[in-house]
């Protein structure tokens, strides 16, 4: 089929010119409306489209707390997005400002041209579609659930079994998306199964999924990761349709399935809820219709359109260096439609189109709304989660990701934590007046610790704060967790737990608070101080280094040494020390002393070998790990 014509104008390279004679004087500036609110000297003026950097501007407040108000009106969007005009009012409203939004040119913006001006990034572009040219688009879904519960084989079947139409004995082409149809309509199913990767997208901006499938086992119900998966669909407000799968067991018990979804809040249809449960059969295909069709009801009901006329705007899937093409991305189309030959930007990466991949393996010259396809042309690869969008020249293209490649340097030198935080959280809304959640994901050493913990946090009074627990676990604090918490706005309770190696690193570059607890009324009495203007200095722990085991001295008088060479960074005398078996933890204590030949010193670098003793154990075996770590007081100064 013919590429359908981009008609509609794209946003303009430069500023609109100043009105000329020609188009008659400018129009004397209009008086400010009176003010039903607050005071006429609260008033602010914002440019169209409203970004929510310029919003936070304009208020005189920080991007994140004006980023956590949106998301308590159910609106996600990031520091570089564009918001509706009214949700913007709304947001300055609560904050004690008018909001006045000034169209360009100081005129309304018609329905047939673009809004944004031109210092608008293409990502952040809002156009005021002509209804006429709306057309429904796919459903994006992805499936997730317990690592064992037939997702991967859910999904095998429903792509042997509804393949798109003409697309049968192709090779299907590993783009990180399958496209099946039914009664003639598209389904646009993410490939990469589970949560993680969902909530890896959800942390960089990226709104990708319009439903989540999750996918529970008839014989064995509700998992861990099951409840870890359907909590990460719900702070992201997706609809979710629930499959039971593996029906043909004979230990299949639906009944168990609905009962795990009313104790987890997720109430189905056939207990007088609203989430739909669907039994299914991957091995025999038993209910795949079914649950297809339901998935097609869901995404009528979210009246799922997208402009083909428009320059495209895509999320990016996964990416790869391949050879014989080079940086790829596998991309699926939200809005527009996306052309052989465009320019694009994607993140500090731009290109230009050099050969669009189908699903099946096809080389097109397009891909419109809905539509999963890999990308050949790009300078670099993108994170998955990433925007693309189409920009007027590769000039212009190369320039912004320049820009951006610098930014980003510059940023990571910085290393300013504007992530959630207690004190950042307690001092908005001392400002603001106004009741606020506390979203806290909890881990703790057993299931009872995590349930006490959560009923006693929404037991703790408040007339600013409701605490509001998106996930509780049993275990180590994981990549997982801090995902969950960045894309959310949360802090990390850890209770009786250790944090996995890596992810203390991973929090701070999501600027995400962990908080470390062992006697549970400390943690009940540290959140209390802080709604009540008393909190404690915060105690975060620093790592200073890991150091390896390689052989073990017996003394005759006193405890062993361990002969030690140190791998990263500093060991240092009085240091606190955790002991590691591969990855079971069997000690906590403190160095109580080093040496380095006969000597005994204060601390030894990354290279070098050493003696270490710690403090009341000696049960070392060659090969195990030492990592390295002191605590640090951190005052708080305001709430």
């Amino acid at each position: 089929p013919a590429a359908p014509k981009n008609n509609a104008p794209r946003p303009a390279a430069a500023p609109a010119p100043a009105p000329s004679a020609s188009r008659g004087p400018a129009p004397a500036p209009s008086a400010p409306a009176p003010s039903k609110g607050p005071s006429a000297s609260s008033e602010v003026h914002v440019k169209s489209p409203v970004i929510v950097k310029a919003l936070a501007d304009a208020i005189n407040r920080k991007p994140n707390e004006v980023i956590t108000t949106l998301m308590m009106m159910n609106v996600l969007a990031s520091i570089n997005q564009p918001v509706d005009d009214e949700v913007a009012k709304k947001v300055a409203a609560k904050f004690g400002t008018v909001l006045v939004i000034d169209k360009r040119g100081g005129r309304d913006v018609s329905a047939s041209e673009e809004a944004p001006a031109a210092d608008v990034a293409p990502e952040d572009r809002v156009f005021e579609d002509d209804d006429r040219d709306l057309k429904p688009r796919p459903p994006i879904v992805t499936f997730m659930g317990h690592v064992d519960h037939g997702k991967t084989s859910l999904q095998d079947t429903i792509r042997k079994t509804h393949v798109a139409a003409g697309e049968a004995g192709g090779i299907t082409q590993n783009i990180g998306a399958s496209v099946v149809s039914i009664d003639g309509k598209t389904i646009t199913f993410i490939d990469t199964p589970g949560h993680e990767a969902f909530t890896q997208m959800r942390a960089r901006g990226a709104n990708v999924t319009d439903i989540v499938v999750l996918v529970v086992a008839a014989d064995d119900g509700f998992m861990p990761q099951t409840i870890e998966a359907m909590n990460h669909a719900k702070a992201a407000g997706v609809p979710i349709i629930v499959a039971i799968n593996k029906m043909d067991l004979p230990g299949a018990n639906p009944d168990k399935i609905l009962l795990n979804m009313q104790q987890n809040d997720l109430m189905s249809e056939e207990w007088g809820g609203q989430v739909a449960a669907i039994r299914v059969s991957a091995k025999t295909g038993m209910g795949v219709d079914m649950l297809l069709e339901r998935i097609l009801l869901e995404a009528e009901m979210l009246e799922l359109r997208a402009n083909p006329k428009r320059p495209a705007m895509a999320y990016v899937l996964e990416s790869q260096l391949e050879q014989g093409f080079g940086p790829t991305a596998s991309v699926v189309v939200k809005n527009g439609t996306l052309r052989v030959g465009d320019a694009v930007i994607c993140g500090a990466n731009c290109g230009k189109v050099k050969t669009l991949i189908d699903a099946r393996g096809h080389r097109v010259a397009f891909a419109g709304p809905g539509t999963p396809v890999k990308v050949v042309g790009l300078s670099g690869v993108p994170e998955a989660g990433t925007r693309m969008a189409v920009c007027e020249s590769f000039a212009q293209a190369r320039e912004l990701a320049e820009q951006r490649g610098a930014e980003n340097r510059l940023e990571s030198l910085a290393s300013k934590n504007s992530g959630a935080s207690l004190e950042d959280l307690f001092s908005k809304m001392e400002d603001s007046g106004e009741r606020n959640n506390l979203k806290v994901v909890v881990k703790a050493d057993v299931r009872g610790s995590s349930e006490a913990i959560v009923e006693s946090l929404k037991k703790l009074p408040s007339e600013k704060i409701s605490v509001d627990v998106l996930h509780t676990g049993v275990g180590a604090i994981t990549e997982n967790d801090i995902l969950l918490a960045a894309s959310s706005g949360a802090i990390v309770i850890g209770f009786h737990v250790r944090v996995n190696p890596g992810v203390n690193e991973l929090a701070k570059k999501q600027n995400v608070e962990i908080r470390l607890y062992s006697i549970i009324y400390e943690l009940l009495e540290d959140i209390q101080d802080a709604l009540t203007g008393r909190l404690a200095p915060e105690k975060r722990e620093k790592e200073l280094g890991v150091v390896k085991i390689l052989k073990i001295f017996e003394l005759s008088k006193g405890p062993k040494i361990c002969g030690c060479m140190v791998e990263k960074g500093i060991a240092k005398v009085g240091a606190k020390a955790r002991v590691f078996r591969g990855s079971e933890l069997i000690f906590n204590g403190e160095v109580r002393s080093l040496r380095r030949f006969q000597d005994d010193v204060k601390e030894v670098r990354a290279g070098l070998e050493c003696g270490i003793r710690l403090d009341n154990f000696m049960d070392f075996t060659e090969g195990d790990t030492i990592q390295l770590y002191e605590i640090e007081l951190k005052k708080v100064t305001s709430l």
